[in-house]
């Protein structure tokens, strides 16, 4: 097999070249010919200097991640890096494109680096409840302090090369067009120098006070997750008079802890769930998508303003269409005003606003839809005026066009049924705001053309969704599994517990707010039949006297003018006037019973949902609920977390407390099998 590592000679530079497409992911055939290439300048006395650079378009980005589930292969990581800094030659990395992860520690442990100015460097084993376990959490303030290692390590995110210049991280730039001239240059320059820069043989300077502000500052970031806490432990280490190898053999120890614990095999689950979730089972990868080069957005409300905003940001012009010029006013209003948030704080450049904005047809005419490829109702749910709608798109819609519905919970079938093209027509649920929320379930129809299922999967990847295939049926994935959570936690409530106790059992799971706090951020008058004196439960009470959520500053909470909730006495004398009618005795609601009656019923409908093939995967409905709901990223989403939880004590919850198992949630625990 041939080495995806090569080495050419310039004079006295050997220069070690990868090929390991597409991202230069450091494999084990990377980590070996690596190894080899090394010794080979090492041994060589005419070698004076080394150069490590990568073909394609990036440094090395990070791991092979198909080596995730495998044996460990030699040489590791560690050894690696370690040899390379061991170097009794200079070693200087170029980097272009991304150093990432293992690539980032690959310079860590070069003895100097050069970059172009548009690479970027990071360390974001983080994010899969990780830290840099090759010596990143000890190099990284050695080199370049305390503050940038933590934010690096810690948080994730990567830097550009000019910060990482500045920072003393990089140690020069190199011309966009001419990396490997200036790195072999820069070579001939320090190939005598000596001491040869180790960083394993710095001295990192404490800095408590950053490291309290970090922690201070992220807090709200960090809640629930080990792993930043961890990196944070280790940099610390670095900085506590502990030798290089002390700090090392501290950081392996957390690594371990980490690797083999439920928080990283959670989040390396979802980025594996997450691009699982583009394929789609039936549909060969090589179907021949349509081209879409215009899209149509009908209605200019909250969400169709912020549908069209996904599209005119990755470049693709929009029609938007409304029936009053008031409502398209305030609508491309609302469009910009988002817009120029994002310019004024930094995110966007104000000549990408106007582009933007500039490629946004508001009209009045819905016949302007005709030259549209993609078209987006964003209407409110109501069945009549969808079908009315889908009706007029038959009529002037193009052959070809596919004609979409942002529905939340109706059957996209029955809306189909009105055009005379069912097999152009697919659900796009969107989720608020849908310019930010990452989600988009693609609801498949019975009559959904194979082409254009894949076509709305592909343009998701475009305008930066996480696309997930849902069948029809009522409320799709996500919403379906909403409900028996919010009916559980309003019968809590008859039973005895409070708001505040249910919220806070769900805050306290990992969830950004409970089931009350999302129902005021959301609008307790969602959904409600508008007559104050038709009060049939809580939220109609709640209803009836205004009490709409933070948007008229009273629903399950009061709030004050900053929006700040507080338990309310009118909402527990509703409570308890409704606990009279019912013949209800309040008893004392323990934590557990809530976590059982909200938590594995969203679990049981989840299975429910698989075994009627509303979903291709149970790692499926784990995105949904990740990117659509926030339920925590290092608990995998619910059914990875009933795994962990164990679902033999899922079953057994469900059925303390009268709810009947599905099927395959029984067999499975039955067997010690999975969801499938």
């Amino acid at each position: 097999m041939t080495s995806p590592i090569r080495t050419e000679r310039h004079d006295e530079i050997l220069v070690i070249i990868s090929d390991n497409q597409p991202v230069n992911a450091l494999s084990a055939a990377v980590r070996q010919g690596l190894e080899a290439a090394i010794k080979e300048g090492v041994a060589d006395a005419s070698v004076e200097a080394m150069v490590i650079r990568c073909d394609g378009r990036t440094f090395f980005a990070g791991a092979d991640i198909t080596e995730f589930t495998k044996p460990p292969v030699d040489p590791l990581l560690p050894t690696l890096v370690d040899m390379i800094e061991a170097s009794d030659k200079p070693v200087l990395a170029a980097i272009h494109g991304t150093a990432l992860g293992g690539g980032c520690e690959v310079a860590l442990a070069s003895h100097y680096r050069i970059a172009v100015p548009s690479a970027k460097l990071g360390t974001p084993e983080v994010k899969l409840g990780l830290l840099p376990g090759a010596g990143g959490t000890q190099r990284l303030p050695r080199i370049a302090g305390v503050k940038l290692a933590l934010e690096l390590t810690a948080k994730g995110d990567q830097i550009p090369a000019k910060k990482a210049h500045e920072a003393g991280l990089v140690d020069r730039l190199a011309g966009e067009d001419s990396l490997e001239a200036d790195a072999i240059a820069f070579a001939r320059e320090i190939k005598a120098a000596r001491p040869i820069p180790r960083a394993s043989e710095k001295v990192a300077a404490a800095d408590p006070d950053a490291v309290a502000a970090f922690k201070k500052d992220n807090a709200r970031r960090f809640r629930g997750f080990e792993a930043p806490l961890a990196n944070i432990a280790c940099v610390e280490k670095a900085t506590d008079g502990s030798s290089y190898a002390e700090g090392s053999a501290f950081e392996r120890q957390e690594f371990m802890k980490l690797m083999m614990g439920v928080q990283s095999a959670a989040q390396r689950h979802i980025f594996f769930a997450e691009r699982q979730a583009s394929k789609i089972d039936d549909v060969p990868a090589d179907t021949q998508l349509r081209e879409i080069k215009r899209v149509g957005v009908i209605g200019a409300g909250t969400m169709g303003g912020g549908i069209s905003m996904n599209f005119l940001s990755a470049g693709i012009p929009v029609t938007i269409v409304e029936m009053q010029q008031e409502a398209l006013d305030r609508g491309t209003g609302t469009v910009r005003k988002n817009y120029e948030a994002t310019a004024a704080k930094g995110r966007m450049k104000p000549e990408q606003v106007e582009a933007a904005m500039g490629a946004l047809t508001p009209t009045l005419n819905f016949d302007d839809l005709a030259e549209c490829d993609l078209i987006i109702e964003a209407v409110y749910e109501n069945m009549d005026v969808k079908k009315e709608i889908f009706t007029r798109l038959d009529k002037i819609a193009k052959p070809g066009a596919i004609l979409a519905s942002n529905t939340s919970y109706l059957d996209i079938d029955e809306i189909a049924a009105v055009t005379s093209r069912p097999g152009d027509v697919v659900g796009m649920h969107f989720f608020s705001p849908a310019n930010v929320m990452k989600l988009l379930e693609v609801v498949r129809g019975a009559k959904t053309a194979p082409d254009v299922l894949a076509t709305v999967m592909a343009l998701a990847k475009r305008i930066k969704k996480v696309a997930v295939v849902a069948g029809v049926t009522y409320g799709f994935i996500g919403n379906r599994m909403l409900m028996p959570r919010q009916v559980e936690a309003t019968k809590l409530l008859l039973e005895g517990a409070t708001p505040e106790q249910i919220d806070r059992v769900h805050v306290a799971f990992g969830m950004p707010m409970g089931p009350f706090q999302m129902s005021d951020l959301a609008g307790v008058d969602i959904g409600w039949h508008r007559d104050p004196s038709r009060i049939e439960n809580i939220r109609d009470a709640l209803a009836a006297e205004n009490r709409w959520g933070q948007k008229t500053k009273a629903g399950f909470y009061d709030y004050d003018e900053k929006r700040t909730p507080s338990n309310s006495p009118r909402v527990a004398e509703i409570i308890e006037d409704f606990r009279a009618k019912s013949g209800v005795t309040p008893r004392e609601i323990p934590d557990e019973e809530i976590v059982a009656r909200t938590l594995y019923t969203m679990v049981n409908e989840g299975a429910l949902i698989l075994e009627e093939g509303k979903a291709q995967r149970a790692s499926d409905v784990d995105v949904v609920w990740i990117y659509g709901y926030g339920w925590p990223v290092y608990r995998g989403g619910p059914m990875f977390w009933a795994q962990s939880e164990g679902l033999p004590k899922v079953v057994e919850g469900l059925e303390k407390y009268g709810f009947t198992p599905a099927k395959s949630l029984k067999d499975a625990a039955a067997s010690g099998g999975r969801i499938k």
